[in-house]
């Protein structure tokens, strides 16, 4: 794991979405299943023909351990990307976690698993395996361009993309968010309720 991923590892995505200006948020309807999975890694893109799934086979065999994949399903609600046999081959090859424009199955048994999905939910439908769907290209999903190799942020409060040639910029500038934080959580309570009225009266004041 490099530098940047540690340190995404441990950055809150609501610091990096300050630090990015919040343009490339994914919509809040792509939520993790359980609250308390956390991801941070890099991209392995699918994009998938509607109703399709067969590409993400591709996708977990193209993938390195740590690795993310991000599913533009176009949406679908009705046809799983994934069960719970496919989420166990990709935990078992060590890809982190899955973001999915669309839906899962399975649900119980991949809770079992413990592994990071960030979906629109989940269907008892199987997905088809007629082919067309691509792996590693640019796609658009929750409304922002991914490219293969971007890096990917997600837990509770929703999911980030940070393009892989602003990744430091991006980390240097959510440590300082968070930073600036924690100096204004300490002016703001040194002193309870006296130290917030102040608090309250300066920022009012600008």
């Amino acid at each position: 794991m490099t530098k940047v991923e540690v340190s995404f590892q441990h950055l809150p995505t609501t610091a990096i979405s300050d630090a990015t200006g919040g343009h490339t948020n994914l919509r809040s309807d792509i939520k993790p299943l359980a609250d308390h999975f956390k991801i941070a890694g890099r991209a392995v893109t699918v994009r998938l023909p509607d109703g399709e799934n067969g590409a993400v086979l591709e996708a977990i065999r193209a993938a390195n351990e740590g690795d993310i994949l991000v599913i533009d399903a176009k949406g679908n609600t009705n046809r799983a990307v994934a069960g719970d046999f496919v989420i166990s081959l990709a935990k078992g090859i060590g890809v982190q976690g899955f973001v999915v424009d669309g839906v899962i199955r399975d649900i119980e048994a991949i809770r079992e698993l413990n592994f990071p999905i960030f979906s629109l939910g989940t269907t008892v439908a199987a997905g088809n395996k007629n082919g067309g769907g691509q792996v590693n290209v640019p796609i658009a999903i929750g409304g922002v361009t991914v490219l293969p190799g971007d890096y990917i942020i997600g837990d509770v409060d929703g999911v980030i993309v940070v393009p892989q040639q602003e990744a430091e910029k991006i980390v240097a500038a959510a440590e300082a968010k968070l930073e600036k934080d924690e100096k204004r959580a300490q002016e703001a309570h040194v002193n309870g309720k006296e130290s917030i009225i102040a608090y309250l009266d300066k920022i009012l004041a600008k």
